[in-house]
């Protein structure tokens, strides 16, 4: 009796276990790209600095900030992007987990 109550509760808990999983896996993912994305300024700023020194006048200065805005502009945009379908991901795989065990338990 012990042992299958046990189970029926390991059963049970399966579908939490389950949505647990998938937002670790979520939140690895947003860590992941955000580390990738900093990473990516922090370069940039360090080109930029290099940069810098080869600025003989405004015009070279202000063609130096554009394109370091522009390529600042693209990483983030990027990053949005996949923090989005990150989010997307574990909102459909969730929305599947909680759809299954409604069905189950309409069923019995």
């Amino acid at each position: 009796m012990f042992q299958e109550l046990s189970k029926q509760f390991g059963d049970s808990m399966e579908p939490f276990k389950d949505l647990v999983n998938i937002q670790t896996k979520m939140l690895e993912e947003l860590t992941r790209q955000q580390m990738e994305c900093t990473k990516s300024c922090i370069e940039a700023t360090i080109q930029q600095t290099r940069e810098l020194q080869k600025c003989h006048n405004a015009s070279d200065l202000m063609e130096l900030q554009k394109a370091y805005a522009k390529e600042l502009e693209e990483t983030l945009r990027l990053a949005g992007e996949q923090n989005m379908k990150a989010l997307q991901d574990a909102r459909a795989a969730i929305e599947k987990i909680t759809q299954d065990q409604f069905d189950a338990f309409n069923k019995k």
